[in-house]
């Protein structure tokens, strides 16, 4: 018997958010290959301008947040159904989000230096 809504719909916020983000990375890897395949001979002037204007940098944050909300679900999961041991689970829950976090301020920050 379900005693709690909140176990059930935990599981389809979740899946819901993995396809979310997967459709926000694959609208921006296709925009990028598109651009590129447009535009032959890029070189270093040229991949700076294009990361230097604020709409890719935008568009780039939001792909980089939408992969660590991607992986921190996968890292979650598996962390949930494997690692028994509760200390251990929250250790390593620890231990990959400060790993997300710190992947998402340096983007941030090679991005904002451009």
């Amino acid at each position: 018997m379900v005693k709690s809504l909140q176990s059930a719909t935990g599981g389809l916020t979740d899946w819901l958010i993995q396809r979310v983000s997967a459709i926000v990375m694959v609208i921006y890897s296709l925009a990028l290959l598109v651009f590129l395949v447009m535009h032959s001979g890029f070189g270093y002037a040229e991949w700076h301008d294009l990361f230097a204007s604020f709409t890719m940098k935008i568009g780039t944050l939001l792909f980089v947040l939408a992969l660590l909300w991607h992986a921190w679900i996968g890292i979650w999961t598996v962390l949930t159904d494997y690692v028994k041991c509760a200390v251990l689970n929250l250790c390593l829950q620890v231990f990959f989000v400060l790993g997300l976090v710190s992947c998402f301020f340096t983007a941030f920050l090679v991005l904002w230096s451009i």
